[in-house]
């Protein structure tokens, strides 16, 4: 607390180094807080790379040092939260996936829920967009990563849901990769685009992995690109 006898400047001068001191004495400062506050710094054009230490700590309310309790540095808080927003990305997709089952077309139901993360606050996808398109050679490479695990997902999801069909995919790895890429190349594209032009884009996507799906369930099995 201030003694009352502090002149007025003296107060305004220590001011920062109160809330600083105050907030940054919070024990309980989490990696979750601390992506947050990246997250909360980072626009649609913004690397996370462009940020600084300081900045991240500002955002958070914590004193600089406190930052090292849990990272070494912004890169690699960046690869961590690349993975983070990875793996909830990949859960709401599955989750979507599931739901389709039940309620219609898991295309439509999975192709939509991509398309609504565009804009979630939490901005989950569009951190995976942009620094896998124009991120450090290293957070390309943590993006992709991710790109294969969602690969994995999809792939075993389709082979699940194709047997509850009675439908057999040829070369379920490759159809898993094909839409992979062609779900995020869409979402690179349409990020800045207006909603109107995003749900052309969108039902664009979906007729082309319809022809995907169709094509492996007709392929011959012998037949070798």
């Amino acid at each position: 607390m201030t003694d009352p006898t502090t002149s007025k400047q003296d107060t305004e001068n220590n001011l920062d180094k109160v809330t600083v001191r105050s907030v940054g004495r919070k024990a309980t400062i989490t990696k979750e807080e601390l992506f947050q506050a990246a997250l909360n710094l980072i626009g649609p054009q913004k690397s996370i790379s462009s940020l600084s230490l300081r900045e991240v700590a500002r955002e958070a309310g914590i004193a600089p040092n406190s930052f090292y309790r849990h990272f070494k540095d912004i890169d690699e808080l960046a690869i961590e939260l690349i993975d983070r927003s990875g793996l909830v990305l990949r859960q709401i997709l599955h989750e979507a996936r599931l739901k389709a089952v039940k309620k219609g077309s898991i295309i439509r139901s999975s192709v939509e829920v991509f398309i609504e993360q565009l804009d979630a606050d939490e901005g989950n996808l569009s951190l995976l967009l942009r620094e896998g398109y124009t991120g450090s050679i290293q957070y390309k490479r943590a993006v992709d990563k991710q790109l294969a695990f969602f690969q994995q997902e999809l792939q075993e999801d389709l082979i699940r849901l194709e047997k509850l069909n009675r439908h057999r995919l040829i070369h379920p790895e490759l159809v898993a990769k094909a839409i992979t890429q062609l779900v995020f190349n869409m979402g690179a594209k349409v990020i800045d685009l207006p909603i109107h032009e995003r749900k052309e884009v969108a039902e664009q996507t979906m007729i082309m992995i319809r022809m995907i799906l169709e094509g492996a369930r007709h392929m011959n099995d012998t037949f070798i690109p």
